[in-house]
């Protein structure tokens, strides 16, 4: 999966908490720099490589999303498991 996949992916989940009701300020924040943390981890020219801490984030809202959004959840499942493929 290319560095672009897991760009929609991010933006498939954001627009599927759009979709959902009573979406706290708090998740969409964490949604908000996670997704800011991936485009770092897979933009080249970023000195950010602290992968673990993201994908460690990224799990922990995943458990989450997965009582409250599990639509959301499933996108989410599918961005840590890509951030794995592409290898970063």
């Amino acid at each position: 999966m290319s560095e672009k996949n897991i760009k929609d992916l991010l933006v498939q989940l954001q627009e599927e908490l759009e979709k959902a009701d009573a979406v706290d300020s708090e998740t969409l924040k964490l949604v908000r720099e996670l997704d800011d943390d991936i485009h770092r981890l897979v933009d080249p020219e970023s000195d950010l490589n602290d992968y673990d801490s993201v994908i460690d984030r990224a799990n922990a809202m995943e458990t989450r999303f997965a009582v409250d959004y599990p639509t959301a959840e499933r996108f989410l499942r599918e961005i840590i498991n890509a951030l794995s493929r592409v290898g970063i």
